[in-house]
């Protein structure tokens, strides 16, 4: 069995309802309404461990999914097009696609404002001045605004792990590290 398949089934799964959603939000004008709904949505799939057992465990009926994530979406004034949609896909058991359902619809939305999203992994937090001078300069290279998606990891000793679409940038000391490590394995 190709242990990537149910990977690569969520995402075919998840498009699908990227695209009607996006498409629909398009039409009515609201692609506002869906961006701040899913800025919502992802927040409380962080921090809520509860929507994230509703969302993944299999012990939940269609009925009890549905009338939880209906009165989730209530609750947090989600717009009608996602309560509706989640709706749907509580009944259809495709909640567990909400994750990468987000972030397809992020890229849809930024694709359709002419952005990209570059994700930058530093050893320190990069300062708000840092931040915009990477921006800038991922932009000029790439061709489209640039919104950068900053996290800190410190096994990096320094330097920066720059991802924008499939190309990625390893410029950190802990790569230079193991690349020296691995010439000198080679040498001895």
């Amino acid at each position: 069995m190709d242990v990537s398949e149910p990977a690569s089934i969520s995402a075919g799964i998840a498009a699908r309802y990227a695209t009607a959603i996006f498409e629909i939000a398009k039409e009515n004008n609201d692609l506002g309404g869906l961006e701040s709904s899913l800025n919502d949505l992802a927040a409380a799939l962080g921090e809520s461990s509860d929507l994230r057992d509703l969302i993944f465990s299999p012990l939940y009926s269609r009925a009890d999914q549905s009338a939880a994530i209906t009165a989730v979406a209530s609750k947090m004034n989600l717009a009608p097009l996602v309560a509706n949609a989640l709706g749907l896909m509580a009944q259809k058991r495709r909640l567990f696609v909400l994750p990468q359902l987000i972030d397809a619809l992020r890229d849809l939305i930024a694709d359709d404002r002419g952005e990209v999203a570059a994700e930058v992994v530093s050893a320190k937090a990069l300062t708000k001045a840092q931040t915009e001078k990477l921006a800038k300069t991922l932009t000029a290279r790439v061709g489209k605004t640039v919104n950068v998606n900053a996290t800190v990891d410190e096994s990096l000793i320094g330097g920066l792990v720059v991802k924008v679409g499939s190309k990625m940038i390893d410029t950190s000391i802990r790569s230079k590290l193991a690349s020296l490590q691995n010439a000198m394995k080679e040498v001895g």
